[in-house]
């Protein structure tokens, strides 16, 4: 009785000091348990994109995305990011097509979205694509995934080697393009995906041969693009099927500069020389239009081009004394085909030699990287390096601009 007299006190001055509540649990105690609360309700934080293999313990709410492309030359093409998928749209997939098309990309290893429009749903990063065209084979190089290439249309008119190689060992099947593609071919890849173009039309494509079959096929249009840096931003398309993006951006941003800095230094000529192109196939002359892909280069070049004022997109169809009496005392003559010197040209139609342009040995042909096949560069490579061809346009209009630059894809002929 006497103990439990001394103890009640200590306990009535205890609750006294504590405002009559119960004591709090040690402090190391109550923050350890605080830190688990907040570990439990923040998503987990991804630094870099997945480029290869799929995420193993999907998490709601977190950007598997983090690194991402800004369109920000192409017009043709839009990408918007959601955290486990991408929306990719291509505003015109083909010349006179009435609508988009739309492809979801979603980051495998985690959940499709539900009701989300698109042509395809295809699962990323891809480990194997049939390119059917050469025109995509630069960029996929760029990306540094050339390995993943399991098929082409044909090796014939590439001048990527390693392609060339990869068909000659069997490491790479060629099934054909078109209506003739070789459906049973591509089914025998089972590819993640496949890259075509598109006209239109069934009786030329073939892409709904493809996707009859159950194949994953998704169109690339860079060839609508109407500028230079435009078509060399679909790279950032091809990046998006690889989450490749933080390699494509850094890629794409060196080719800006560089073609910025040429364009600038152009703008400092004196004069600017005037200059048409191409010849005539079968009785009509394909001229650019001036509001092309073709005349923005030779006007960031600094030289004027005879037919700027027109804003057509694509060719004009204009017949020989046209260009004959629009041209003929034009400096230079740019793009002519299949001709490799000044003999074949005379020796095709005397007409030519009345060009002011062949007259003065001005003369420049864009196949100075062509294979024995007929494969050239220029409608390959250069697709994706406009600030090359920019540099070669520079030196052959104004010299004293790029006294030591040697020319990759353009050549005089002689």
């Amino acid at each position: 009785m006497k103990k439990l007299i001394l103890i009640l006190p200590l306990l009535l001055l205890f609750a006294a000091c504590s405002g009559g509540q119960t004591p709090a649990a040690p402090a190391e105690e109550s923050a350890g348990e605080t830190d688990e609360v907040t570990l439990a309700d923040e998503p987990a934080v991804i630094e870099n994109n997945l480029t290869s293999g799929c995420v193993e313990n999907y998490e709601d709410g977190v950007d598997y995305f983090p690194q991402k492309v800004e369109i920000t030359q192409a017009t043709n093409f839009s990408v918007e990011y959601f955290n486990n998928y991408k929306v990719v749209t291509i505003l015109s997939p083909f010349v006179g097509a009435e609508s988009g098309i739309s492809y979801v990309l979603v980051q495998c290893g985690t959940p499709a979205p539900e009701g989300v429009e698109a042509a395809a749903v295809i699962e990323v990063p891809i480990n194997s694509i049939v390119a059917m065209s050469t025109t995509y084979l630069p960029g996929i190089q760029e990306l540094g995934v050339l390995d993943k290439v399991v098929g082409v249309d044909t090796a014939a008119f590439t001048t990527n080697q390693t392609v060339v190689e990869g068909v000659a060992a069997g490491n790479i099947a060629e099934i054909g393009s078109g209506a003739q593609v070789n459906v049973e071919a591509a089914i025998d890849l089972d590819p993640d995906l496949i890259m075509t173009y598109g006209s239109g039309s069934a009786d030329f494509d073939s892409e709904p041969k493809l996707r009859e079959a159950g194949l994953d096929v998704v169109l690339n249009a860079e060839f609508l693009e109407t500028s230079p840096l435009g078509r060399a931003e679909w790279v950032d398309y091809l990046a998006l099927f690889y989450n490749e993006e933080a390699a494509s951006e850094a890629w794409f941003d060196g080719v800006v500069n560089a073609y910025t800095d040429l364009q600038e230094l152009a703008a400092t000529a004196e004069a600017q020389p005037t200059v048409f192109t191409d010849t005539p196939f079968e009785g009509t002359w394909y001229m650019s239009g001036g509001g092309s892909f073709a005349a923005q280069l030779l006007a960031d070049a600094g030289a004027s081009y005879v037919y700027a004022d027109d804003e057509q997109t694509g060719s004009l169809f204009l017949d020989f004394e046209t260009v004959l009496n629009d041209a003929s005392e034009t400096d230079f003559w740019l793009n002519v085909g299949f001709y490799g010197s000044l003999d074949d040209l005379s020796g095709a139609d005397g007409r030519f030699t009345e060009f002011a342009a062949y007259q003065n040995d001005r003369v420049f042909n864009n196949d100075a990287k062509l294979t024995a096949n007929g494969g050239n560069d220029y409608f390959e490579g250069a697709v994706i390096r406009p600030d090359l061809v920019l540099a070669d346009l520079i030196a052959i209009f104004h010299p004293e601009l790029l006294p030591d630059h040697e020319l990759v894809y353009y050549r005089q002929l002689q």
